[in-house]
């Protein structure tokens, strides 16, 4: 195992613990509703415009946990592609350069949207990526 898979390897790691973190609030505790619980209430209460078979609350509850898994399942991906197919990742622009598109995606989303400690991690997990990718 050489340090480029390593790196992308813990840039999996990085985005996964994050992507888990938040599956983890989403259904445990309240971390992530709403300070004002009238805010809440009216969530519960209200429809999207597109059908009346959700509530707010509960699309932003499957919205939450779809983000969750879409990062979870990207990490587990190229973690596995870093650790046990090297030569998979290493032999393909398309998947490299798509592992690269979804962290800076991923990153943008978070500079304009989250907080700093999720940009923080995933800015963590572009870099080791970008230098795993440069060393391969």
């Amino acid at each position: 195992m050489n340090i480029a898979n390593l790196l992308i390897a813990a840039s999996a790691v990085v985005l996964g613990a994050l992507g888990s973190i938040h599956l983890l609030y989403t259904y445990w505790g309240n971390k992530l509703d709403p300070r004002d619980p009238a805010v809440r209430a009216a969530m519960e209460r209200t429809h999207p415009v597109i059908t009346r078979q959700t509530t707010v609350w509960r699309a932003t509850k499957g919205f939450n946990a779809s983000h969750s898994l879409g990062i979870i399942a990207f990490a587990l991906l190229y973690g596995y592609l870093a650790m046990w197919r090297p030569e998979v990742l290493a032999g393909s622009r398309f998947l490299s350069g798509l592992g690269m598109a979804v962290l800076l995606a991923y990153l943008v989303l978070s500079w304009r949207y989250f907080f700093r400690i999720p940009f923080r991690g995933v800015a963590l997990a572009c870099v080791l990526y970008a230098i795993g990718m440069a060393l391969a």
